[in-house]
């Protein structure tokens, strides 16, 4: 029999023949052979393992898509409406045009050839085109001088582009508009070039805005260009070739963020079969392959799935205004091997066609997060199946429901569908708050109806009657509605520790909105931090101050402190004994937390201090979790 080994070729399996290895080579030869071959095997293996999962995924996918919109059918044509905008004390860059169409057929093209790798037909792009095949391009003269814009004009740029967008009939608020900004300063004799532009982008399937640099040296003709090299501002001295990979793989990538496409890292299977996400430092290796120095750019599964009902690819509008409805019940999460797995039932109009999880590691915003799929199968069921976690962090799955009218459950990466999870330094993942807040659920929901009777009768049912942690949560949340604060100079000397948060302070001040006991202001209002979930706690949003007197026998202040799960700002904590700091926290950043142990002997005074963070104030939600007095 031959031996036979696997090649994926543009999505699809080939097999071809292997040759055996002679029996009279030198046994130094044959381990030689060896060794070479198992990376290509491991590779081949790699690209057979991400690329199984697709064919099936997408037909399903595409059953439901398709059946949806051949229903009543409503096509349109919708297009990219591309500007050139220029500062009033400069012209547009030598050939933009041509340069420009160059670049916007060449995205063009990328979309289509990866949408069709993974099984969607050549879907992609639509570009408007003039008599002579060049891009329809609305030149837009700003109204003031180069120097006094900067990176942080793009909205600016965007209400001058307005009035010239509107009088040719395209409302940028329902369309999807890429700007090219004239902010980038050219050197020819130093062969230095630097930029000042607005650079990034976001939007939906009904409309987005990407703002992009143009610049002369910007030329699809020069991304197999090794030999010529340029000095860039932040980049240093690269090949001309590098810096098109960087500015065309940028438009690129900024597109996908204005069609609603959020950050992406590509799992370690998709890299080794196909190469670098494209919304995740795609934007960087984009034609890397016509150098020679990598895969290239690719477009993961998940993201081909979202644009698959994007109206500008799939030419549908139909209700694509229309505000979706959905149910998602039986939601149960348990662990399998070193990830989990989430299984749910969803009930929607327009249907669901598809369920994207993004698993997004603490720190690094969203461009490391990973990314797994479902399809719902005909009853809406679904299970996602969430590997190769990043070992020694917490972090978040955030499920994306997918619809056929182009709608998402929520924009780019944002989602109301959130689950915690920490991964210790081996590997080995803890998912007791996503398991937890999934159990909670119904009284939660109960809480904010403010329904004592269904929350009372959900504690005493058998989902969660024997869960203590469940209980304490619920037990404490249910105080919250008629507080009875313990009045700390009455404790007799015999308890042994104290949660704060049950104690009546002398003062309490929040920076905005009102301090909370065991609870935050938002949906599910447990306390949630550093993907963990905790019993009791004091929130204020920073700054803000809680003060208590004590009697000088209590010897330590225990807990952590952090930001709330879903907030993004930095913040400072402070604990202070009669007017003496006895710590401090440090700057703690978002998805973090840090735990405290601190002396009170004889302390009869005690503040607990939030301070804003170097970012200002804006989602300062402080937190001072499981504080608790100990003798």
């Amino acid at each position: 029999m031959q031996n036979r080994f696997l090649v994926v070729m543009n999505g699809t399996v080939d097999t071809k023949k292997r040759m055996p290895i002679p029996r009279h080579l030198p046994f130094t030869f044959c381990a030689t052979l060896f060794f070479m071959a198992s990376p290509l095997h491991a590779q081949e293996n790699a690209a057979l393992n991400a690329t199984t999962e697709i064919e099936p995924k997408v037909k399903a996918a595409r059953e439901i898509l398709d059946t949806w919109q051949a229903q009543d059918p409503e096509k349109a044509k919708r297009v990219l409406h591309i500007v050139l905008w220029t500062p009033n004390d400069r012209a547009p860059a030598p050939e933009y045009r041509e340069r420009l169409t160059a670049i916007m057929k060449d995205i063009q093209k990328f979309y289509a050839k990866e949408m069709n790798r993974l099984g969607f037909g050549e879907r992609t792009i639509q570009i408007e085109l003039k008599d002579d095949q060049l891009l329809n391009i609305h030149v837009v003269k700003g109204r003031k001088p180069y120097a006094v814009y900067n990176g942080d004009s793009g909205h600016e740029i965007l209400n001058e582009c307005a009035p010239t967008l509107r009088s040719r009939g395209i409302n940028p608020e329902s369309e999807t508009v890429v700007i090219f900004c004239n902010m980038a300063n050219w050197e020819p004799q130093q062969r230095r070039i630097t930029q000042n532009s607005p650079y990034y982008a976001g939007g939906s399937s009904r409309s987005g805005t990407a703002w992009q640099v143009d610049s002369p040296i910007l030329n699809l003709a020069s991304l197999a260009d090794q030999g010529n090299h340029v000095s860039d501002g932040q980049y240093g001295k690269i090949s001309l070739g590098q810096y098109n990979s960087i500015l065309l793989g940028g438009v690129c990538h900024e597109l996908g963020h204005a069609l609603g496409l959020p950050h992406n890292l590509e799992r370690p299977n998709e890299r080794e079969a196909f190469g670098t996400a494209l919304m995740g430092s795609g934007n960087r290796s984009y034609g890397e392959e016509l150098r020679g120095e990598s895969k290239g750019s690719f477009l993961t599964l998940a993201h081909g799935l979202r644009l698959a009902s994007h109206p500008i690819f799939c030419g549908s509008v139909k209700a694509m205004n229309q505000k979706p409805q959905i149910a998602v019940s039986q939601i149960a999460i348990e662990e399998k091997g070193k990830g989990f797995v989430l299984r749910a039932n969803i009930k929607a109009s327009p249907p669901v066609y598809a369920v994207i999880a993004y698993m997004d590691p603490t720190g690094g915003s969203d461009y490391d997060a990973t990314s797994c799929t479902a399809i719902p199968d005909k009853e809406g069921n679904f299970e996602l199946d969430c590997q190769a976690l990043r070992a020694g962090k917490s972090g978040e799955l955030r499920v994306c429901y997918m619809f056929a009218n182009g709608a998402s459950s929520g924009i780019m990466g944002q989602t109301p569908y959130r689950y915690s999870y920490v991964v210790d330094a081996q590997g080995k993942v803890d998912i007791t708050a996503a398991r937890t807040s999934i159990l909670l659920e119904p009284f939660t929901a109960a809480f904010e109806k403010d329904d004592t009777k269904t929350m009372k009768d959900y504690q005493a049912s058998d989902a969660v009657k024997n869960d203590a942690l469940c209980q304490e949560i619920m037990t404490r949340l249910l105080a919250t509605k008629s507080p009875a604060l313990i009045d700390l100079m009455q404790v007799p000397t015999e308890k042994k520790s104290l949660p704060l948060s049950d104690i009546r302070a002398v003062s309490e001040k929040s920076g905005y909105g009102a301090a909370l006991r065991d609870r935050v202001p938002a949906p599910g209002n447990m306390l949630l931090a550093g993907s963990r979930i905790f019993r009791h706690g004091i929130y204020a949003h920073a700054p803000g101050q809680h003060e208590w007197e004590l009697d000088g026998t209590w010897k330590t202040l225990t807990g952590h402190c952090g930001n709330y799960q879903t907030q993004s700002g930095t913040l400072q904590f402070q604990i202070i004994g009669d007017g003496r700091v006895l710590w401090d926290s440090g700057s703690i950043p978002e998805g973090e937390i840090k735990p405290f142990q601190v002396s009170l002997e004889n302390v009869k005074r005690l503040k607990l201090l939030t301070l804003e963070g170097e970012d200002g104030r804006n989602y300062d939600w402080a937190l001072w979790l499981e504080p608790t007095l100990n003798r």
